[in-house]
């Protein structure tokens, strides 16, 4: 499985999004992606409450422990990389949490534009 250049939307070094709990299609800790990662687990969120809710509600239950595959489950104010069009989809709901741009992979502008990752930025000056 070879891995798509390690980049940020903004051309640059693609910075670590989360190692404890460990994220990424990878598991690497960074956004990385390649052509079999399906989800395009590229969005660097911030992790919040009403966004584990709705992500549930959707059938995607992060916050609940899977110990036999090492998963301690998610928890608000931890990092994850997220699906880009699953992030699309709770924007789309009201319901997006605040992302990490630099450590946002540049494929996620595959699926999401730009100017809509800047507004939930949490690292914008």
């Amino acid at each position: 499985m070879e891995m798509d250049e390690s980049i940020n939307v903004y051309g640059e070094a693609l910075e670590m999004c989360c190692d404890n709990p460990i994220t990424g299609f990878y598991r690497d800790g960074k956004c990385n992606t390649n052509k079999d990662d399906v989800g395009s687990h590229t969005v660097c969120i911030n992790v919040t409450k009403e966004f584990l809710e709705y992500s549930r509600f959707r059938g995607n239950d992060l916050s609940t422990p899977i110990p036999e595959f090492g998963f301690k489950g998610l928890k608000p104010g931890n990092s994850w990389c997220l699906c880009a069009a699953r992030w699309l989809e709770a924007e789309k709901a009201n319901m997006a949490p605040r992302i990490h741009l630099t450590r946002t992979h540049i494929k996620a502008l595959d699926i999401v534009p730009m100017e809509l990752l800047k507004k939930y930025a949490m690292d914008l000056n």
